[in-house]
Formats: C-alpha cells, structure tokens, sequence
C-alpha cells in the first residue's frame, strides 16, 4: 500500500464513511490565500517542481534552512533544478513535519506519483513532472478547476492595481478570483519614509491625494468600492494584536499629521496604536455598511532575522509564535465596534494555541441574532494549519462554540499545489468525529454527522461569506 492512500489519516470505519460520502467532492472555497493573481489572469504554465512548489514557499525554505542547505541554494542565484535537488534531500528529514504529508499528498494528486521523494529519485522525478508539465497540463486555471475550486480570495494592499482581477471578471473565467482589501500599511508609521511612500501610492490609486487624515480614510473608501466593485467581500488584518486605544479623532489628526510628509526617526508606540484604532474603526464600518467580512489574524513576530530580512527581504520563513496579550484589546476592538452596531462578520485567526480559548469564547460574545456564526474562530492558521493544531482548533471551537457553523478551511498559501491543504483538513476533521462516534460521544447518525462535515467543507462558507461565483 503507498504512503498515501484512499484511508490516509482515517483510522476507523465512520471516517472512512465520513470523509468518502461527504466530504471528499465537495468543491473549494478558498477564502483566503496569497497567490500572485497575475498568474491566474494570464494562465501561467508552470515547467518546473521549483516554479510550481518552490518559487515562493518558505514554509519549505525554512526546512532546508533548518537541514543546514546554503542560502543560495533556497532563495539565491541556484538553478531552477539544483534548488529542487536541495529540497528532495530535505524531505526525508521531515517525517513527523506536516511537510511530509503535503509533499507527499500533492505529488499525488497533482503528478500521479507514489514514490517517497528522497536524494535518490530526485532527478527521475524532476524529469517526470518536468514532462507532463510540458504537454500543457499544468497552467493555473487547469490546477484550479482539477482541484474543484470555485472563487479563490488573494491578498491585496489597497493600493494595489486590481487590474489582473479585473481580467478574470471580463474574460469569462468561470472561477471566481477576488481581492481581498488588507490596510495594514495604513498604519505603518515606524517607518515614516516607507509610510509616506506608501500613502502617495494609495493617493494615486484612488485619486486623491493623501494629505490629512480625512484624505487618507476617503481614499481607503474609494479602494475599498473598488474592492467591492471587482467582487471583494473581505478584508484581512495581520496584527500583533488587535489594536484599542480610542484617543478619537483630534489625537489621530496629530499623529497623522506629525508623520506625514516627514521622515520621524522616533515613532512611540501609541502613535501606532490610536491611528491603527481609528483606522480599523473606519474600515471595520465600512465591512459592516457592504455586508463585507472581517478577517482578524493575530499574534505573529514577524521577520525575527534581521540578517535575512536585509538581504532576501519580509516573509521568507524567519517568523515564529508572539506571546502577545489578546483578550482585552480584542474584546475592546470588537465592542466598540458592536456598540454602533457596525460590527461586520469577523473570522478571528490566532496564531498562539494558548489563545485557543480565547479566540474560542470572544467569539461568541457577540452574536446578534443576524448570521449564524457571526463571528468564527477561525481554522487552524499558520504554525497551526497541521493536523495536531486543527484537532486543538475544532475541540476548542465543538466545546465553546458551534462547530456545526464552522466556516471551515483555506490555504493561507503561495502554491497553487497548495490546496491539497484543503483535503488534509477535511480527512483530519472526519477521523475526529468518527473517533467520537465510535466512542459514542456523538451519535452514530452518518447523515447527521454527515451533514454538518458537508457544510464545514463548503456549504457554510459559500452562504457565509456571499462571493459571486462560489
């Protein structure tokens, strides 16, 4: 029997039955991801395992990294193949690493390969995916509509161009591919330079130009129509924490003001936090105002190696757990929020399993009768999207919340061999509640059971987050 099989990860007969009758067709929603768009409109072909799998993946750069491979055998001047060659070698020291089972899963699925990738089949297996990818197989849209995806939601700054979205929308592609409105930048003031860059950018996006903050909230309105106009239905936050210092508008004016147009070398930290409140507030009505919904991912450090992060760049596997407090902020934030019934529809994302509970219980604090589910704890997210941290994230949310509302999975991705992810999620969730059934902690109703893991795969997202083409 190969390393995967039809009953991977399915240890007793209800998930088999689970997994097989209800969840394994179900199409995909994967709302939140970070796939270069460009690739989807203009229907790249990939030619290559490092195009395709290695291009922009650090989960996978920090395993070499950590097997000891050479910086310019990751992210340097290596070849193409030299760099998938230093991958294959990594891959046996990965056992028990989620990168065992998705390197294994997606050989699978996408290649129709069976062999354990190791040092020694390396090359035969280069040369195998390089063939068929050479035939035309392997183009975005094709990976797309094999992996029964129907609207994919990417992550964009809001002044980005939407132009490569707005060519999937004109040119009749049946998946939707939507942008999804993510301010962080807005805030940004402990880099001044970069700051005031980025709101002359975002001045020339949405024709304004950005020079109080009266001007910075209407030009992140008219981006946020924009958004909307191209089907957006979502904003994301990457935090710290969330932020609640509700100084109001005379101090954010000051700290607006004091920031732009100069270069501040001491930046204090309530500077930070009043503008960042006053402008989560304001992008927080707006979600509310279209029906949009709120994407909270909280308690990363990011970019922990200054080293690297000089001569590579942000994001490249060098960030880890924060330890930051969440309760009181999030609850504050998401309060204020409520309280002038502007509370839109929040997915709330930690990133600490200590804050299990707390994500878990602060979600339930404000349901209002309107949405089921109003507000999700979200999927297991980042150093927990592994099958050890879905299991604490689905008991968490079964034992505090309503599991059954559960918006389910995504990928939080740069591959598009990614969404396999989506599988291992639905094969984790079904072992657990056959477990529970065989332990007769639920009932044995297949269809019962049944029902509610065919909604967490995708019914409840599609009725949740309201995408055009889902």
């Amino acid at each position: 029997m190969s390393f995967i099989h039809d009953d991977f990860l399915l240890s007793h007969a209800q998930s088999r039955s689970l997994y097989h009758d209800f969840a394994k067709d179900e199409p995909i929603i994967d709302y939140h991801n970070h796939l270069p768009p460009k690739d989807i409109a203009e229907d790249r072909q990939f030619r290559n395992l490092h195009e395709i799998w290695l291009e922009g993946d650090h989960y996978k750069w920090r395993a070499m990294r950590c097997n000891g491979v050479p910086e310019h055998l990751i992210t340097g001047n290596a070849s193409p193949k030299e760099k998938f060659l230093a991958w294959a070698a990594t891959v046996p020291h990965t056992l028990r690493n989620p990168l065992y089972h998705w390197t294994h899963l997606e050989l699978k699925r996408y290649f129709g390969i069976e062999e354990l990738l190791n040092e020694k089949n390396a090359e035969s297996i280069w040369d195998q995916t390089e063939s068929q990818m050479s035939s035309g197989t392997m183009k975005a849209r094709d990976i797309l509509r094999s992996q029964r995806v129907r609207a994919l939601c990417t992550t964009d700054d809001p002044a980005d161009d939407l132009s490569w979205h707005e060519k999937c929308a004109q040119d009749g592609f049946e998946i939707g591919v939507y942008p999804t409105f993510r301010p962080d930048k807005a805030f940004a003031i402990s880099n001044s330079l970069a700051w005031n860059a980025w709101c002359d950018k975002l001045g020339a996006q949405a024709g304004i130009e950005v020079k109080s903050l009266d001007t910075l909230l209407e030009a992140l309105t008219r981006r946020h129509d924009a958004f909307h106009a191209i089907g957006g239905r979502l904003s994301d936050h990457g935090l710290n924490a969330c932020y609640a210092n509700f100084a109001g508008e005379l101090a954010a004016r000051r700290i607006f003001d004091r920031y732009r147009g100069s270069h501040v070398k001491r930046v204090y930290p309530e500077d930070t936090a009043i503008l960042a409140t006053y402008v989560m507030m304001h992008v927080g009505r707006l979600n509310a105002k279209r029906g949009w919904t709120m994407q909270l991912h909280l308690g990363p450090i990011r970019n922990n190696n200054a080293r690297l992060a000089r001569a590579i760049g942000a994001d490249v596997g060098c960030d880890s757990i924060g330890d930051f407090p969440q309760a009181e902020t999030l609850s504050a934030f998401l309060n204020a929020l409520d309280s002038e019934n502007a509370l839109p529809k929040t997915v709330l994302y930690n990133v600490n399993p200590a804050d299990n509970y707390v994500f878990a219980t602060m979600a339930g604090n404000f349901a209002d009768g309107t949405t089921p589910g109003k507000v999700q704890f979200g999927s297991g997210w980042w150093f927990l999207d592994q099958k050890e941290g879905m299991e604490w994230q689905i008991n968490a949310l079964s034992n505090l919340g309503l599991l059954s509302r559960f918006i389910g999975m995504l990928t939080d991705s740069r591959s598009f061999m990614s969404f396999p992810r989506h599988e291992y999620f639905r094969r984790t969730l079904c072992n657990l509640l056959g477990k529970d059934m065989d332990a007769g902690l639920v009932p044995a109703d297949i269809e019962l059971v049944g029902g509610m893991v065919r909604n967490i795969c995708y019914a409840n997202a599609k009725a949740y987050l309201g995408l055009e083409k889902s």
